[in-house]
């Protein structure tokens, strides 16, 4: 674990606009294979970096998950995508156009690149691009795809607010970004765009029907 002064332990973080270094020290922490906890859209996540396979462990480890679950990521921008998957399909490209940045995290045929733990094997990842400005200054300064998960403990409720986070999980990470209080729900809905036509996963945010409209509107054009 990457030890800090504990007076940088939390550092409270405007949810509208971030200071720059806040982003940068958090930035660096995930770069140097930290784990993190910071606000996603609507619940707060752990934050490491994607393609460090001892970070992703040590999310899996604080979570208590099962290293059959594979992990959901954000990435700063529609291109990074070429790092990470196979394949864009034309129903992808059309339900990010119209969700992305948002609630709405998409699977695909993940490249043989990124790390077997992560995926867990499966071969896809999910993939996010985030809304919340915090996630997304955090993204952007990485540079590269972080994890996204909850910031709970398997089975236990997902958090909203830092306060309501386990010690088993604030205690062994290395920072908190305290964006106050996020609004909480179920999360992003989960598409699978691997297969023709896509099949919803979960429905969360952002309604499964909105999601049809916009595919059965894409093959009316």
């Amino acid at each position: 674990m990457i030890k800090k002064p504990k007076s940088l332990k939390i550092i409270q973080a405007d949810p509208l606009n971030p200071r720059d270094d806040h982003i940068v020290a958090t930035s660096q922490i995930i770069k140097n294979g930290g784990v993190i906890v910071f606000p996603t859209q609507y619940l707060y996540g752990l934050g490491a970096d994607a393609l460090n396979a001892k970070a992703v462990d040590r999310v899996f480890e604080i979570k208590q998950r099962s290293y059959h679950k594979p992990l959901l990521v954000l990435i700063p921008h529609r291109k990074d995508l070429t790092k990470l998957v196979q394949h864009v399909s034309s129903a992808a490209v059309h339900i990010m156009n119209c969700f992305w940045p948002g609630a709405v995290t998409l699977i695909f045929k993940a490249k043989d690149t990124l790390p077997a733990n992560l995926t867990a094997n499966t071969d896809k990842v999910g993939i996010r691009m985030p809304q919340h400005p915090v996630a997304l200054a955090l993204s952007k300064a990485v540079g590269g795809p972080l994890t996204a998960t909850s910031a709970n403990i398997t089975g236990d409720s997902a958090c909203s607010t830092v306060s309501d986070i386990d010690p088993r999980i604030s205690d062994k990470v290395d920072l908190i970004l305290d964006a106050g209080p996020l609004k909480g729900g179920i999360g992003s809905t989960v598409v699978d765009v691997t297969v023709d036509p896509p099949i919803i996963l979960r429905e969360g945010a952002i309604p499964a029907k909105d999601i049809f409209f916009v595919l059965e509107s894409s093959q009316m054009r």
